[in-house]
């Protein structure tokens, strides 16, 4: 019997891969039936109840996993953020604006892509997306604050969305 401890690097990468895609397919698949039975706003408003908790939870176990010290700013986000389950599966940039400033941009969403592949109209994620990012970045540390660039239902250029985040002094 085959298990992970026998495979070589290739097929780990492989096996993320189908993992993010599998991961991604049941968040879809539980999304299509919130709206089904409940209807699109209700819908989202259940997706943002969910992201709000599994952004946490999923920059948690980043932060553990990876050695990411508390309070690590934008470098500690930037790693973050390369290890987020979406990570494996779409194409993303990050670029640091200045040293208070951090720039993500989603370039390829499988959610979208496969909603215009399908003739579909964007799913509009920008109430979920701010929820998702910001509860992330400030569990990854609580000075960052989140910034909507741009995400569904607003135009989309050559990103599907894009999220600002700022250091701040944590204090409200």
């Amino acid at each position: 019997m085959e298990n992970f401890d026998n495979l070589t690097r290739e097929e780990l990468l492989k096996i993320i891969n189908m993992f993010a895609k599998n991961w991604l397919a049941h968040d879809g698949s539980w999304f299509l039936a919130a709206e089904e039975k409940y209807g699109m706003e209700t819908a989202v408003e259940l997706d943002t109840r969910s992201w709000e908790r599994f952004a946490v939870a999923e920059a948690k176990r980043i932060k553990s996993e990876m050695g990411i010290p508390e309070n690590g700013g934008l470098k500690a986000l930037e790693k973050a953020l390369r290890f987020r389950m979406y990570s494996a599966i779409n194409k993303q940039e990050i670029e640091c604006a200045d040293e208070n400033t951090l720039i993500f941009r989603m370039v390829e969403c499988r959610v979208q892509s496969t909603r215009r592949r399908k003739n579909l109209p964007l799913f509009p994620c920008k109430p979920v997306g701010i929820v998702e990012f910001s509860q992330f970045a400030k569990t990854i540390d609580p000075r960052i604050e989140t910034t909507v660039i741009s995400c569904p239902p607003d135009p989309t250029a050559d990103f599907y969305c894009g999220w600002m985040f700022r250091l701040g002094s944590g204090k409200e």
